[in-house]
C-alpha cells in the first residue's frame, strides 16, 4: 500500500495515521473507498489549517481538513493522534491504526450501518486470529492440569456460547 502525499505540498512532522477504509483494506477486511482518512498530530493540523483554510470540516466536534482525496483529522470521536497511534504498524511515511484501535473506532460509530458492518468484519477477524491459537492454548491448559491431582470443575463449557 503506497500513499503519495506529494500533492499536499506538506511535510508531516509526525507520520500520519491511516484509519478508516484503507486500514480495513490493510487488514484484508474490505476494499477501501476513494478517500484516504488520516489522523495527524495537533501541530500538523494547525499548519494544515493555515495552508488550506477553505478546506475545513467539522463532524460532531471532530475537526479536520478535506483536500484532494485526503481527509485529515485532529480527532475521531474525540480520540486524538497520540491515543490512536498506540500499537500502530509503522510504514516508511505513515502509520496504520492497530486492529484493536480500529475496532474501537468502529464500535463508537456503530449507530451508522456502514460502521456496524465494519465492526462485524473486525470482530470476525479477531476471532479467526484467536481460533488459530486455540489448539496451542488448549494444550498448555491440559499440561497445567496434568500436573494436578483431583481436578474438579465448578463449571465446564466446551464451546463458546454454550452454558
Amino acid at each position: 500500500m503506497t500513499i503519495d502525499f506529494s500533492k499536499l505540498n506538506f511535510t508531516f512532522s509526525k507520520k500520519p495515521l491511516i484509519i478508516g477504509g484503507m486500514a480495513m483494506e490493510h487488514y484484508g477486511l474490505r476494499k477501501s473507498g476513494a478517500d484516504i482518512d488520516l489522523v495527524a498530530c495537533k501541530e500538523d493540523i494547525e499548519k494544515l489549517v493555515k495552508k488550506y483554510p477553505q478546506n475545513l470540516k467539522n463532524l460532531w466536534g471532530d475537526f479536520g481538513i478535506a483536500i484532494y482525496d485526503f481527509e485529515i483529522w485532529k480527532t475521531v470521536r474525540y480520540f486524538d493522534y497520540d491515543y490512536l497511534k498506540e500499537d500502530a504498524i509503522e510504514r516508511e511515511n505513515y502509520l496504520i491504526i492497530s486492529l484493536d484501535k480500529l475496532l474501537l473506532q468502529k464500535a463508537v460509530a456503530m449507530e451508522e450501518e456502514k460502521y456496524l458492518n465494519d465492526l462485524k468484519l473486525i470482530v470476525k477477524k479477531i476471532q479467526s486470529n484467536q481460533s488459530e491459537k486455540s489448539e496451542q492454548i488448549k494444550s498448555e491448559n491440559q499440561s497445567i492440569l496434568s500436573k494436578v491431582d483431583n481436578v474438579e470443575y465448578v463449571e465446564y463449557v466446551e464451546k463458546i456460547g454454550e452454558n
